[in-house]
């Protein structure tokens, strides 16, 4: 009859000793990094901006908001019908912007009147058909123009900094692995990020009378970005 109790005392005990050793193995430091270095190199592309985006705008004011809402949507859709007239996809994208109304005060802290504003955006490659309709359009004016890069000209851009980069990268892991004394390494870890710092625009003018403006192309000019890769990571010399 006392078998059964002696054997869950001993399976008690042999729990118990299982415990310190599971908790041991996990307090075990963790493994001395020897002969590793940690490394950087960097690659860098410089291209001509080819995405131009022109923002067009207007403000109404008056006393009832009724009034001034349909004011700029009267605004907004003579100049989205004018634009879509000359929009093709990826050549030039025509979309709509902020669109605000919000009431005014008085200084006894009254509503006394309504402003608002709307935005039309034109936005591509084909820099002159961009420009050219820019012009035509009568009822809003040019508030800002930008530039940037083109998806597909990012993608072919960060390949080539890419490239570099990590041409680089290991050009230096060897370096420092000889100047350290050994003859080789081996890559532990990477990461690599890219980012563009592009040039401000460069629109020659942002502001023409109506009457000048009429059927003219805006000129402007692009910029340059410079597209920036960094390759950083961790080596194990040998």
């Amino acid at each position: 009859m006392r078998t059964p109790t002696l054997i869950a005392v001993c399976a008690l005990f042999a729990g118990a000793a299982l415990v310190p050793a599971a908790m041991a193995q996990q307090a075990m430091p963790y493994e001395i990094l020897q002969n590793v270095a940690q490394l950087s190199a960097s690659g860098s592309v410089e291209v001509q901006q080819d995405l131009l985006s022109i923002s067009m705008n207007t403000t109404r004011d008056g006393t009832d908001a009724g009034v001034v809402q349909t004011q700029l949507k009267q605004a907004l859709d003579t100049a989205l019908a004018q634009a879509k007239q000359a929009a093709a996809p990826g050549q030039m994208d025509v979309r709509t912007g902020n669109f605000s109304l919000y009431p005014r005060y008085s200084k006894d802290g009254k509503i006394n009147g309504w402003q608002g504003s709307t935005e039309l955006v034109l936005e591509g490659k084909d820099f002159p058909r961009i420009t050219g309709t820019a012009g035509k359009i009568q009822t809003l004016t040019m508030s800002n123009v930008s530039f940037a890069l083109s998806r597909e000209q990012r993608a072919k851009v960060e390949g080539e900094a890419q490239a570099q980069a990590i041409d680089r990268f290991k050009a230096k892991a060897a370096d420092v692995a000889r100047s350290f004394g050994f003859s080789s390494y081996t890559l532990r870890e990477v990461s690599i990020n890219a980012n563009d710092q592009g040039s401000p625009p460069r629109p020659r003018m942002l502001a023409m009378a109506k009457s000048e403006m009429a059927d003219a192309s805006i000129p402007v000019e692009a910029g340059k970005s410079t597209v920036l890769v960094t390759v950083s990571g961790s080596v194990q010399m040998k």
